[in-house]
């Protein structure tokens, strides 16, 4: 088989707007019995993220000020259901409040706890589906290209859920957001179906959704704790469609923790770095600790260009049946 090297550049790609897409150029040739897959070709990208903060200050005035004295790129701006305007008539306030973040890049994450397209009984997965549709149609109308969504946010257990429904759900709202020009990413919860790098991989492939790649709650989940997977198992499968990531230390007790020394990050930015993944959300809450973080990545970040840029090259990967 062909021999692939990968060289990026902003394309359109089915299932990622506006996102690196790879270009392919033949290096080589070799037996067809020597068959590489793709998830384990080598991804050599040459790029520095942009730094996002989630909007955890009220006063998007100050929001911005703090943004843009620190050195962010971006705002990840987190919209909870209650947050939704319920007209567009109602959507002037939250359109006002967006166009004053210019000329930061504003990117979506839906926080919709208890409200699940898998849910189990199908009047409220008709009812959750309305909802994310209409979030993804309020993102496109604010100018947003990205939005992340969650499986199983703020339930305890997966009983109330059905895959069979989820994973058609999902596929929907991708092919839904792909209309309005949204790529539809799937975030890894530190629990469930979305914690588990096998179903993960599932749910992304067939469903042809981005990735949101948070990297706390892979660090957490059982699947990394009792070591039967690691950290590169939930990117190996799908680096290209890696398109956002969520940086701190650990997710404990639904509390984001900070890393108290640059080694608590260094091995899963390494990781990052070698992807396409061009937008890095500090995903924590309260200034000093946010502070401290950003020192920590600007740090790990000026030194990567002395240290070069080595390919991610994936662990064989076994995909489920």
């Amino acid at each position: 088989m062909e021999i692939l090297e990968f060289h990026w550049d902003f394309q359109f790609e089915e299932y990622a707007v506006g996102a690196y897409s790879c270009q392919p150029k033949v290096l080589g040739h070799k037996s067809p019995a020597d068959n590489i897959p793709e998830r384990c070709r080598e991804w050599t990208v040459l790029m520095v993220p942009k730094l996002a903060v989630c909007n955890f200050l009220s006063d998007v005035c100050a929001l911005k000020r703090f943004a843009m004295m620190n050195g962010f790129s971006g705002v990840d701006w987190t919209l909870k259901v209650e947050d939704l305007p319920r007209s567009t008539a109602d959507e002037s306030p939250l359109l006002r409040q967006i166009a004053q973040l210019h000329p930061l890049e504003v990117r979506y994450h839906l926080a919709f706890n208890g409200t699940d397209l898998g849910d189990s009984e199908i009047g409220n997965a008709h009812r959750a589906m309305e909802i994310f549709r209409s979030a993804c149609k309020l993102v496109s109308r604010l100018g947003g290209r990205y939005m992340t969504v969650h499986l199983g946010l703020g339930l305890d257990s997966t009983k109330g859920l059905s895959w069979e429904r989820s994973l058609a759900a999902l596929a929907a709202l991708v092919d839904y957001g792909k209309e309005l020009g949204v790529a539809v990413c799937l975030e890894n919860l530190a629990w469930g179906w979305s914690s588990r790098p096998e179903l993960f991989e599932k749910l992304v492939r067939k469903s042809r959704a981005g990735v949101t790649l948070d990297i706390g709650h892979a660090k957490v989940c059982s699947s990394v704790q009792s070591q039967a997977y690691t950290f590169e198992d939930f990117i190996a499968p799908h680096p290209d469609r890696v398109l956002n990531a969520h940086i701190y230390h650990e997710e404990c007790e639904d509390r984001h923790l900070p890393p108290q020394q640059p080694n608590d990050l260094i091995d899963r930015l390494n990781v990052l770095s070698r992807l396409s993944c061009d937008w890095w959300v500090l995903e924590l809450h309260e200034e000093p600790a946010l502070l401290s973080t950003l020192g920590m990545v600007n740090e790990y970040l000026a030194t990567v260009p002395t240290q070069g840029h080595l390919p991610f090259t994936p662990a064989p990967f076994v995909l489920p049946e």
